[in-house]
């Protein structure tokens, strides 16, 4: 699973961004979100992502200039960058090009550009991992052959895989850490520990964050009833659902629905 992190001053695209792509899918997770590039190169340093999204034109330092800084950072680990922007600019596309930006992505986005993306992102990053051995092995004199690309494993634990994937599996069914535990057959305090440093959420809150995502995919196609979207995604209690909803999108589900939906509540 790669880490990415999310780096844009507009909340309503950073939200899009966030809650209605599906990220386990494409075989990432969002470890964190920035409004500005100041704050993006803090949670740079901090999270370690191996994907970096990233508006050109923000307050407080653009979008190029953070990632000139992150790639500077001693001792950076490999990371693949991609450029969003509002509009076609040369200029910022040969800056892009000369800090091998992945790709440059022109606002508002499809989901099959950024998944797209993403893959050549995470081909970018095995790349990486891979000049790094190959520089590591010539360093110590070592003859042997180098892995294939595609066998340079991820920083994701195997606990973290199974977590991940057990989520997007059951999150309509009633889940809890335990049903892990006892599957895993490890502790729950070592299994939230686990999540929570690789994946930056407890497992509740990213549990929460996924069903929210799954319904505002419901609620854009104004097929049902938002109390039957409610409990389709996870959530038996219908005002236990509006307020979680509502703390992640900003909004009701029904103000959501009206706007990007067919039909209200």
């Amino acid at each position: 699973m790669f880490k990415v992190l999310l780096v844009e001053d507009e909340e309503m695209i950073r939200r899009g961004l966030r809650y209605t792509f599906d990220w386990l899918e494409a075989g990432c997770i969002v470890v964190g979100e920035a409004e500005n590039g100041e704050d993006g190169l803090r949670q740079f340093k901090a999270l370690e992502p191996q994907i970096v999204i990233v508006d050109v034109n923000m307050p407080l330092m653009d979008g190029i200039t953070m990632i000139e800084r992150s790639q500077a950072e001693p001792g950076a680990k490999p990371c693949s960058y991609i450029i969003l922007s509002g509009y076609d600019e040369f200029r910022i596309a040969k800056q892009a090009i000369r800090l091998g930006v992945t790709e440059y992505l022109l606002k508002p986005l499809e989901q099959d550009q950024l998944r797209g993306a993403l893959e050549r992102a995470k081909q970018q990053v095995r790349m990486k991992k891979q000049y790094e051995v190959m520089l590591s092995s010539a360093g110590a004199g070592s003859g042997e052959r180098l892995a294939p690309l595609v066998a340079i494993p991820d920083k994701t634990s195997r606990y973290v895989a199974k977590i991940l994937a057990y989520i997007q599996e059951h999150y309509a069914d009633r889940i809890s850490i335990q049903d892990l535990v006892e599957r895993l057959n490890v502790s729950a305090t070592y299994l939230n520990r686990v999540f929570k440093s690789e994946t930056t959420y407890t497992f509740n809150d990213f549990l929460n964050r996924y069903r929210i995502q799954q319904a505002m995919d419901k609620l854009k196609s104004g097929e049902e009833k938002i109390y039957t979207i409610a409990v389709d995604v996870g959530f038996s209690d219908y005002k236990y659902f509006i307020t979680i909803f509502k703390k992640y999108a900003n909004c009701t589900p029904g103000q959501y629905q009206e706007q990007f939906g067919q039909q209200g509540e």
